[in-house]
């Protein structure tokens, strides 16, 4: 019984085995296929780029030539500091922002807070060369700074500066930059309110901010925002994210303002910036009162500087010292509330008053000396150093 049973096994198997195989055969021979070579096929091979621009939007070709035209010219800006940590011992910090270049010897604008601080920079152009980069200057105030490369014969493309005067909320614009360290990054909006003071630090803030809902992320500081021209009309700076992520609103630092700290920079390597020549103290709230002064906001000058633009014009520091809780403050002096009848409550109020003011230029200071109120034009001299 056992012989029959083993043949009987045998068969089943063969059976099994040559269905098997005949399965397999049919599939190789009918059956989808795999690819024997895989390999990157170029673009042109698909079709040219005309065919493809035929297929885009209005709106489409706009956003595709502005960033071909501009990308190549919008720089990947890297930099190396020291730093020290709790044990004072040396830490080294990378930093990453945009910038772009402004003109073919090699000129590049870029934000402040960018290379702030940098013992080295590199800029990597669009088309991956990447160069060294000098300092040239910067204005803090405002946080634009020019860097500059030397291009080595390499012809450099330069974008062109347009006219941020003339922006109209409503404008479409594209943000051109790195964000994350992603290269050459493509984002669109619109203008979405102009004039905004934005005080992005202590010391620094955008007047007359160009506020747009083009996505600004970390990275893209420094590059720079473009109208349907192809010309910079502003220097992405800063986003507003109470959150954390992006939300929609950015600020850029207007292109005009940029021209002059870029003119200043190529042509004497600083900026030149208007001088008043007074410390102040705000006086609002108690002060006001516990001080007995006329009016309830404005600067008490403490301090006219001597040889100073405003001491020469007339402008009166304190005479005597008074204690106000933990601080010795001089009093007596005058109480400044306006400049140029545009109100002044802050340092920050006249960092804005002067902001677009040269040295030589004339300004009418209003101030209160004891109770009576005065004008008094002063010719601003130039701030040294930073």
């Amino acid at each position: 019984m056992t012989a029959p049973n083993h043949s009987h096994r045998a068969r089943i198997i063969l059976a099994a085995m040559v269905l098997i195989l005949g399965a397999y055969w049919a599939g190789t021979r009918f059956g989808s296929r795999q690819p024997t070579n895989v390999e990157a096929v170029p673009s042109n091979a698909l079709t040219d780029v005309s065919q493809r621009d035929a297929t885009l939007t209005s709106d489409e070709s706009i956003n595709v030539r502005i960033y071909r035209q501009a990308s190549p010219a919008v720089a990947n800006i890297l930099t190396k500091a020291t730093e020290y940590d709790f044990f004072m011992d040396p830490v080294p910090v990378e930093g990453a922002g945009s910038g772009f270049v402004i003109d073919p010897r090699g000129y590049i604008l870029t934000n402040y807070h960018v290379v702030e601080g940098a013992q080295s920079i590199e800029v990597v152009l669009g088309d991956q060369t990447h160069f060294p980069a000098k300092f040239v200057g910067a204005d803090q105030r405002n946080d634009v700074a020019l860097l500059k490369i030397d291009p080595k014969g390499k012809q450099l493309i330069a974008l062109k500066l347009g006219d941020s005067g003339s922006l109209q909320v409503g404008q479409k614009v594209l943000a051109i930059g790195n964000p994350f360290g992603f290269q050459s990054t493509l984002t669109t909006g619109v203008v979405s309110a102009l004039g905004r003071t934005v005080q992005t630090s202590q010391t620094t803030f955008i007047d007359e901010a160009i506020q747009t809902d083009a996505a600004i992320n970390r990275g893209n500081s420094g590059g720079p925002l473009i109208n349907t021209h192809g010309e910079v009309i502003g220097i992405n700076s800063a986003i507003y994210t109470p959150s954390g992520t992006t939300a929609g609103i950015g600020f850029a630092i207007p292109v005009n303002t940029a021209k002059n700290i870029a003119n200043d920079l190529m042509t004497d390597g600083r900026v030149h910036r208007a001088f008043l020549g007074v410390e102040t103290l705000p006086i609002g709230g108690w002060l006001s009162e516990a001080l007995d002064l006329p009016v309830k906001e404005g600067l008490l000058v403490e301090r006219a500087t001597k040889g100073g633009p405003a001491a020469a014009a007339g402008v009166h520091g304190g005479d005597r010292i008074a204690e106000a809780g933990m601080r010795k403050i001089a009093i007596g002096g005058d109480v400044i509330t306006a400049i140029d009848n545009q109100k002044v409550a802050t340092q920050l109020d006249v960092n804005l008053a002067l902001n677009h003011k040269r040295p030589g230029d004339s300004v009418t200071v209003t101030v209160y000396r004891g109770g009576k109120k005065m004008d008094i034009p002063v010719k601003l001299g130039e701030r040294t150093g930073n």
